[in-house]
């Protein structure tokens, strides 16, 4: 059985996918902030590394754990779920059947808890 990444089509795939997604989020007025001063070229590097191994691609993942990643950014469920919705549109755009969509967007689910930041008592 083939993987989601070989499914979609391999390391070309995930690369467009990933180039708009990030078109998408940094156009996004509640997104863009956060990747204000970053690096693009370096961050969608690590991002294609993360979704290829994330899909079942030949690539292991040597970053930082989504909990490192995201430590401090203050991410709320809404954004989170922005993102997501941006990945959605992302793998459409780029001809990724509903189904495979399902498929990426359960994956991601798990992900939440450790991307959005709860609300820490004063």
């Amino acid at each position: 059985m083939a993987s989601i990444f070989d499914h979609i089509g391999g390391s070309d795939a995930v690369a467009a996918v990933v180039d708009e997604f990030y078109t998408r989020v940094v156009a996004d007025p509640m997104l863009r902030g956060y990747f204000a001063g970053v690096d693009m070229a370096k961050l969608k590097a690590h991002q294609r590394s993360f979704v290829a191994a994330a899909l079942g691609g030949p690539q292991e993942y040597r970053g930082k754990s989504m909990d490192e990643a995201h430590a401090g950014l203050g991410i709320t469920a809404e954004e989170f779920e922005h993102v997501v919705s941006h990945l959605v549109g992302a793998l459409e755009s780029c001809g990724v059947d509903t189904e495979t969509i399902g498929s990426v967007a359960g994956a991601l689910a798990p992900l939440k808890e450790q991307v959005v930041q709860s609300a820490v008592a004063a």
